[in-house]
């Protein structure tokens, strides 16, 4: 069956226009100013006037903690929580349980989402001390790429990151896209035992941007840059989150041949350090949240294209393990409902173009990683798209909260503007509050050579 969307206003490529969409068989058929309909046919209509429609959000960097972590969250509660956020593609993270550092454990990942997910679904592999060959064998046309983040090199001896050595040789080696989380754990050491000294286990939660300090990201980002550099091989980072940082990153080459990218998360855009006496432990990630300055720093970044794309780092616990000391409360937070909603209120505060949030959560995304026929409204490619109604403000409520974790550190704030419609490979999985709950996700597709 076919469906239109009539009247659309359609941010895309550096445009607004108003057109109809018409999409059959998964894909968007025809984009025009009006589009005739044979009687004949069958149709469903959708009447967009006044709404504005998006590419769908494509999230790199997300934690459903399935397997074997699946009281915190799953990959069917947060894809619905993510659709009803507007994204309509998740990356997930290997830091499950067990981690997922072989083939088999990967397509194992792959079935359940298969099964379950409403949103379009990749998996990273996992990168150890101990798998090396095996991450050599990722099928780079089927897999978004290979990371450490939330694993650690060896046990619990740090990321890797901090393993020039290491890196050195898993960059010679590789042909695919390698996503790291950069931070020096031999300075994060020392800022917590000085702490320690004056706090002992009482350490203020206003402290998590003293210990996690811009000293201790950009060290370690510079290093792998240089490496990365060596060997012209694909580096991602993600969360960045200084403006030291920034400066360390290209500008004047064009996306689709710069070989290291970087990204800024939702969470280090909208909080600051002034956000630690107010939420505490709810705003505890890793990279912390830094200062005002280092803020708009970020900003600075996306729009100069130093940062060329901005993720959720959706890292779900839940409310018991986000609560008590420094040391007992663990990082991470869920943010895939409301990363768009808080993006759109950003424009709203005139920070973000409608334009650059389509840029930064769709286009980008689809050109770094090499996303085979999405990320844009373009004739062809497949129909994940977002309708949002820009001036309708809605609370975040706890009884609106979908994630299965049941928090939200954007717990009380009224957004101006609410997702609508969230199409994925051509099926409405939600408007209004109404979802289908058919899996539609599919997995995604990637170009072989990155």
């Amino acid at each position: 069956m076919r469906l239109i969307i009539r009247n659309a206003q359609i941010v895309n490529e550096g445009r607004i226009v108003t057109k109809d969409v018409l999409i059959y068989k998964n894909r968007i058929e025809k984009i025009d100013d009006s589009i005739a309909i044979h009687k004949e046919l069958i149709c469903n209509e959708i009447n967009a006037e006044g709404l504005h429609l998006l590419p769908g959000f494509i999230d790199d960097q997300v934690h459903f903690r399935e397997p074997g972590l699946t009281h915190k969250a799953d990959i069917f509660s947060e894809s619905i929580a993510a659709v009803a956020g507007g994204i309509t593609s998740f990356m997930d993270m290997p830091n499950t349980l067990p981690n997922t550092l072989t083939n088999e454990l990967l397509e194992q990942k792959y079935s359940l989402a298969a099964k379950k997910s409403l949103a379009n679904y990749s998996f990273f592999m996992g990168l150890t001390k101990d798998n090396w060959e095996e991450t050599l064998k990722t099928d780079t046309e089927n897999v978004c790429g290979v990371t450490d983040d939330g694993l650690y090199f060896s046990k619990e001896d740090g990321i890797i990151a901090n393993y020039p050595e290491y890196i050195d040789k898993i960059f010679a080696n590789s042909n695919t896209l390698i996503a790291l989380h950069s931070e020096n754990d031999a300075i994060i050491k020392k800022n917590t035992e000085t702490l320690q000294q004056q706090f002992n286990t009482n350490i203020p939660f206003e402290y998590h941007p003293i210990i996690r300090n811009e000293e201790a990201c950009y060290s370690t980002t510079k290093e792998l840059i240089d490496i990365a550099k060596k060997y012209g091989n694909r580096l991602h980072l993600f969360h960045i989150s200084t403006l030291a940082e920034t400066e360390l990153f290209d500008c004047k080459t064009p996306l689709n041949k710069k070989r290291i990218t970087a990204e800024v998360c939702v969470h280090h855009l909208w909080f600051s350090d002034q956000d630690y006496k107010k939420l505490g432990a709810k705003i505890k990630w890793n990279p912390a949240i830094k200062s005002e300055l280092n803020q708009k720093g970020l900003f600075d970044a996306l729009y100069n294209g130093k940062l060329d794309i901005i993720a959720t780092d959706h890292a779900p616990h839940t409310i018991e393990e986000k609560t008590g000391t420094y040391f007992q409360a663990m990082s991470g937070g869920p943010l895939v409902q409301h990363a768009l909603p808080a993006l759109l209120e950003m424009y709203h505060q005139n920070k973000l173009t409608l334009e650059m949030i389509v840029e930064k959560t769709a286009h980008n995304v689809a050109e770094i990683y090499k996303l085979k026929e999405r990320g844009y409204i373009r004739e062809g490619y497949y129909a994940d798209l977002v309708l949002v109604d820009i001036n309708q403000p809605w609370k975040v409520t706890k009884e609106n909260i979908l994630y299965k974790c049941k928090w939200s550190p954007f717990e009380e704030q009224v957004f101006q503007s609410k997702i609508v419609t969230t199409i994925v490979n051509g099926n409405v999985v939600y408007t209004n509050g109404v979802f289908n709950y058919n899996p539609n996700g599919m997995r995604l597709q990637f170009s072989k050579i990155r």
